[in-house]
């Protein structure tokens, strides 16, 4: 285990469920407006990256809505004008690639998983979007379903240290996982038994934030997964 990779409990507004809110890659993380300067003070210690206060659609559920990698980050449709234009802002700060994914699922975040190697895409996705992903995220994109299920950005969070995804993949998919994505990928839980990775976390290269709920052991496990 890395002694490097730090990981601490957080919620936001009193609510485990952190990673529907909160998205980060290895440079910045974007956060609900609404965060107060302890929040944010926590968010740029553990990860090591800029805080970005943002609402897109109208909503602070930034982990749903959008996906990021450290070359781009992709936003849905319904993303409003005054919100894009703050996105594309950052962007052009930080040099990273922002792509308007044309589907009309807004569900961005939970449809694509993704590190800066490699990005798994919801199976029904259509040829453009796909494209649009590649395009953004500068990665080879390829559709397919975790164990039938296609919102495969729920599932896991997947770094370039490592991976934990859903409690439930075989070790065949595990396999194919880990080497997609060039990175060991292990199954388990967060907020007290909790599969769906994603909802219950927030991770980079460099740390994880994640629900109070989670158990000690289901902590051990995210370390040993994400560390690296």
């Amino acid at each position: 285990m890395s002694t490097s990779f730090r990981v601490e409990y957080y919620d936001y507004r009193g609510n485990p469920n952190i990673g529907v809110y909160i998205v980060a890659n290895n440079l910045i993380a974007l956060v609900p407006e609404d965060l107060d300067r302890r929040d944010i003070n926590l968010i740029k210690e553990v990860l090591g990256v800029e805080v970005y206060p943002a609402k897109v659609s109208d909503t602070y559920l930034l982990g749903v809505l959008v996906a990021v990698n450290d070359k781009g980050i992709l936003v849905p449709r319904t993303i409003s004008d005054q919100e894009l234009r703050k996105i594309k802002a950052l962007g052009r700060e930080k040099g990273l690639n922002i792509g308007v994914l044309p589907s009309k699922n807004n569900a961005v975040g939970n449809m694509v998983l993704a590190n800066n190697k490699a990005a798994l895409a919801y199976p029904e996705l259509d040829d453009r979007s796909l494209q649009v992903i590649r395009d953004t995220l500068d990665v080879e994109v390829e559709r397919r379903a975790i164990m039938g299920i296609p919102t495969v950005g729920s599932l896991g969070v997947v770094t370039d240290r490592g991976g934990l995804i859903h409690r439930d993949v075989s070790e065949d998919e595990l396999e194919h996982l880990s080497s997609y994505f060039g990175v060991p990928i292990y199954t388990g839980t967060v907020n007290f038994g909790v599969s769906f990775i994603k909802t219950g976390l927030v991770a980079n290269r460099k740390g994880g934030l994640v629900g109070s709920d989670t158990m000690g052991p289901e902590l051990v496990r995210i370390q040993m997964s994400l560390g690296g």
